[in-house]
């Protein structure tokens, strides 16, 4: 850069000529000097001031943006970074038939604490304790000192407990929220749901798993990510299993029973519309498994599919119907009824020392539940046949259903099948099986002879099944059943506009090390309505029940499985949308007059 001199010599010199004193002209020239110096250095201020501004206006806009995002999300507490997997905290609700919410998920939080964070160990310790009154001090003052830096105190906190911990305001207390599993319903098909807890356990996230019933079965179903959004629809009408669980338990109670189950199925698609087992609990507060003593004193229990038990008389109608389809004999045809029967050194009796014979039709030894002529019937027909049919029947093999339970619930047989045998599993004695096996080889008969697979999901798709009965025997089979509600042992049964049909069971309680208990059974009343077009199939089963009502305790099914069973149709019938049938008035006695 080109400097101007302060005292440029011509200027000095024409100055002097003029008389002009030269010291001005240096001071102009400095004057100017300083005018550019101070021109570049504004230009150059001006920049840096720009590029100033433009920086502190970037800072500022992405400090506003991330709060804006902090304050716009869920606040979450911070978590330590891992090189474990992310847990999967994700699981589908259940549903009924008519999507109405069984099971589903709850936002909740648990509470940890990092030691190394606490202020005061022991007024956190006091107010932990105040709070969660199960919790005791002294040991959580302990805890809290004893040189760990993480623990749990509870996995699960009420919206109000929460609120509490935070008052205590200490910096070491944090919450890391999770999803919890909530039965909205309370005890309402705690058996079919059956449970769940946490399996793997993170401070931001934890994992849902099924422990028992429908939700253990259906676990990896219900924890696929890819169908977390779409809900699994189960065959139960709420509507309807509230009603049968209502009566149930009314009825375990009336009769002094220890327990009950009820199974409620559609015979065309095998569909469970209700199944129910008595005592219940409540699977958000899922007791123990019991540890010792006899499994079916715990509530978890479920008599429906658990409960192996001899059915009893409701075997027979098995033994007829299989007689008339081998072409032996027909319902009017004479079998010999004469109590008590002789086989070497057995005796077979009747119900109280009855005897019915000399001489029954098939149809009236299933009205009037004649032992002696189902073991006649029954050795017409063979062991080998015998066996052949009811395992055709599903009475042989755990019933299938989607229970984890009913894996373990194995039929119980003889191994051996001597011609005694073939004599008293005729009448359901020497056999047992679970009520849910009961329900589905009645529904086979029911429905016109298509064996029945049970199902606790809807279908979607007609059911497909082999032939085990001829139609023409199934429904002869029904309307011998009808007969029992008409005029045999299960007159109490009988509800005006269904015309219910089915046959009862009452079974000397067997002992778990052999022989059976003396004054303890177990009553069975397997009912099809309506008789004339069968659509569901009803199974109720009371375990050590007794009617005092009368002079004397009455423990046979009439008296006590089927009025049960059949209040339980007069309120599910109606739900199931069946209209009643009125039968037409007789005219017998009617006059015709003319106005």
């Amino acid at each position: 850069m080109t400097r101007t001199p302060l005292r440029p010599l011509a200027r000095i010199l024409n100055a002097r000529q003029k008389g002009e004193n030269p010291d001005s002209i240096e001071r102009e020239n400095l004057r100017l000097r300083h005018e550019v110096m101070r021109d570049k250095s504004r230009g150059s201020a001006q920049v840096r001031l720009v590029f100033l501004a433009l920086f502190f206006f970037g800072v500022f806009t992405l400090i506003g943006a991330r709060m804006g995002t902090i304050a716009a999300s869920e606040p979450v507490e911070p978590r330590t970074a891992s090189a474990g997997t992310d847990i999967d905290a994700g699981r589908a609700d259940i549903v009924d038939r008519n999507g109405r919410i069984l099971a589903t998920n709850m936002l909740t939080h648990a509470l940890y604490v990092q030691t190394r964070d606490l202020i005061d160990a022991k007024h956190v310790a006091q107010e932990l304790a105040r709070i969660f009154p199960d919790l005791d001090e002294k040991t959580l003052l302990r805890r809290f000192t004893d040189g760990r830096s993480f623990l749990w105190v509870r996995k699960v906190l009420s919206p109000e407990q929460m609120q509490q911990v935070h008052e205590i305001g200490d910096p070491g207390l944090l919450f890391g929220p999770r999803e919890m599993r909530l039965y909205p319903n309370g005890t309402l098909a705690a058996h079919v749901l059956g449970g769940s807890s946490f399996g793997a356990e993170g401070v931001h996230s934890a994992e849902v798993i099924g422990t028992a019933g429908l939700e253990k079965f259906a676990d990896a179903r219900l924890r696929d990510p890819a169908q977390a959004g779409t809900p699994l629809v189960t065959s139960l009408d709420i509507t309807v299993q509230a009603a049968v669980e209502d009566v149930l338990g009314s009825g375990i109670t009336m009769m002094n029973a220890k327990g009950g189950a009820a199974v409620l199925m559609n015979v065309n698609t095998g569909e469970i519309v209700a199944l129910a087992a008595g005592p219940t609990f409540d699977p958000n507060d899922r007791p123990a498994n019991p540890t010792k003593g006899d499994p079916s004193d715990s509530p978890l229990f479920n008599r429906a599919v658990q409960g192996i038990y001899e059915l009893g008389s409701t075997f027979k109608i098995f033994a007829a119907a299989q007689s008339i389809e081998l072409g032996l004999l027909t319902p009017e045809t004479l079998v010999d009824a004469n109590a008590p029967m002789r086989y070497g050194k057995f005796t077979i009796k009747e119900f109280e020392n009855h005897n019915y014979g000399p001489m029954l039709s098939v149809a009236d030894v299933i009205a009037k539940s004649s032992n002696v002529g189902t073991a006649h019937i029954a050795m017409m027909i063979g062991g080998e046949r015998q066996q052949a049919f009811l395992k055709a029947l599903g009475l042989f093999d755990p019933s299938p259903v989607e229970l984890v339970e009913a894996k373990g619930a194995k039929p119980l047989r003889p191994a051996r099948w001597p011609e005694i045998v073939t004599i008293t599993a005729a009448y359901g004695h020497g056999v047992a099986g679970s009520p849910l096996n009961l329900a589905a080889a009645y529904a086979t008969i029911a429905n016109g002879g298509i064996k029945v697979t049970p199902t606790l999901l809807k279908r979607t798709e007609p059911m497909q099944g082999e032939r085990v009965l001829s139609k023409r025997v199934a429904l002869m089979s029904v309307a011998m059943m009808r007969r029992v509600v008409t005029e045999g042992t299960a007159s109490l049964g009988d509800v005006p506009g269904y015309a219910v049909a089915g046959k009862t069971g009452t079974a000397d309680k067997a002992k778990p090390g052999g022989g059976y208990y003396n004054g303890k059974v177990v009553n069975t009343f397997a009912s099809v309505f309506p008789a004339n077009d069968p659509q569901y199939v009803l199974v109720v089963t009371l375990d050590e029940p007794v009617e005092t009502t009368g002079p004397k305790p009455r423990r046979t099914a009439g008296w006590t499985a089927v009025p049960v069973a059949a209040e339980i149709i007069r309120r599910a019938a109606p739900l199931l949308g069946m209209r009643p049938q009125v039968e037409a008035a007789s005219l017998d006695g009617l006059v015709a007059v003319k106005n």
